[in-house]
């Protein structure tokens, strides 16, 4: 398994003089470090009008910075927004050509459809997102491979045209596709993409379940979008390291991951969902669900489920006001090994857990919150001299 970085820039109030120049610097010396860690890969998001959330809003020159201030560690897109007014595909595959190549050859493509909020914020039509996002994954390994392009589609017309640069990889780099739901894991698999998942509060049960939904659904990709079937899980999700378990929750950890969740939720306008029954969510998706690897996962997750986790529980009371204590909020958190924070210890013993899923990327979220910059840093070393353990 290897061990990455996954990174939002987040930048949650108060703003002192020069909040955001110190985020952005914060962030290439984080991935300076990184790089001479041996984290496999720097992941970035893509999001827009997120305020405190993120400032990641033009990751391609975020991650083309890092590439001149590194040498071995991957650029990955976590993922770009493939919608066309958000960037139209020519673009996608002109920009990420251009940084593999000013890289030496290191960037992981990552494509998503993206959520209500910044499709309302660039004025798109739901009903145009998912059949944009197929027409990008087909076209953009296309623009890489060929001397000249051509496509004929309901949303583009293009006859003939020289796409340039073309990626150094070859025959180009690999391509993912971010995913928090059944039916998106089972979309990857069957594009022959990676998948990027989430596991915020998840189990770690259903996890391994997930990750059996997207094996099954990438051996039966015959015709991948790309030149080739990328059969790779990489996940993210919390990770705080100090030298003990009571300093990881003195650091804000706890506080951090709760305030992350929270912010998250109402960001992708996903609160009041998040607390509606759980039983009553997986019941109606039951219910509507098709004849597929997805519609099977949640027949089979009603049958089996023993309802939401402390976690979830946990979240849906915050949601609604309630003050939770921190101390009750890492107590919770200690216990879900989907979410790794404590002693270099604890962490090995969660890390390990995700190892045994059989899952090739670990992406770690570090920068969380209101968790300082010495105490991200210090996460960051400790986690590296994990590293040897499990990328072998």
């Amino acid at each position: 398994m290897k061990i990455d970085l996954f990174n939002e820039i987040q930048n949650p109030r108060p703003w002192p003089e020069g909040h955001e120049q110190h985020r952005f610097r914060q962030a290439i010396e984080q991935a300076k470090v990184a790089d001479e860690l041996g984290y496999g890969c720097w992941w970035q998001v893509e999001h827009h009008g997120a305020g405190e959330f993120s400032l990641s809003s033009a990751p391609e020159l975020l991650l083309a910075a890092i590439s001149q201030h590194t040498s071995r560690i991957r650029l990955g897109h976590s993922a770009v927004l493939a919608p066309s007014r958000f960037n139209h595909p020519v673009r996608v595959a002109e920009r990420a050509a251009t940084l593999d190549q000013l890289s030496g050859g290191r960037v992981e493509l990552g494509l998503t459809r993206s959520t209500i909020p910044e499709w309302r914020l660039f004025g798109i039509d739901p009903d145009d997102v998912r059949p944009q996002t197929q027409q990008a994954f087909e076209m953009i390994p296309k623009m890489w491979t060929s001397d000249r392009f051509s496509y004929s589609g309901d949303d583009f017309q293009i006859k003939d045209v020289p796409i340039s640069p073309k990626p150094l990889q070859r025959p180009h780099p690999p391509l993912w596709q971010a995913a928090a739901s059944p039916g998106s894991f089972e979309d990857a698999g069957k594009r022959g993409v990676g998948v990027l998942g989430t596991t915020i509060w998840e189990s770690i049960e259903r996890v391994e379940r997930m990750i059996k939904l997207y094996r099954a659904a990438a051996e039966q990709c015959t015709e991948p979008v790309g030149s080739f079937v990328n059969n790779q899980v990489a996940y993210f999700t919390f990770v705080h390291c100090a030298e003990t378990d009571e300093q990881a929750m003195r650091n804000g950890a706890a506080a951090a991951a709760a305030w992350y969740t929270v912010t998250a939720l109402n960001f992708f306008e996903a609160a009041k969902e998040f607390s509606r029954s759980m039983e009553q969510q997986q019941a109606l998706m039951a219910d509507q669900a098709k004849e597929n690897l997805a519609g099977q996962f949640f027949r089979d997750e009603v049958a089996t489920s023993s309802g939401p986790t402390d976690g979830q529980l946990l979240i849906g009371r915050i949601l609604v006001g309630e003050e939770v204590s921190d101390e009750e909020i890492f107590t919770v958190l200690s216990a879900q090994d989907s979410l790794i924070v404590g002693s270099p210890e604890t962490c090995r013993r969660k890390l390990a857990t995700y190892a045994d899923l059989g899952i090739d990327r670990l992406m770690c979220l570090q920068q969380i919150g209101g968790i300082g910059d010495e105490q991200v840093m210090t996460s960051i070393r400790l986690i590296g001299d994990l590293i040897p353990e499990f990328d072998r």
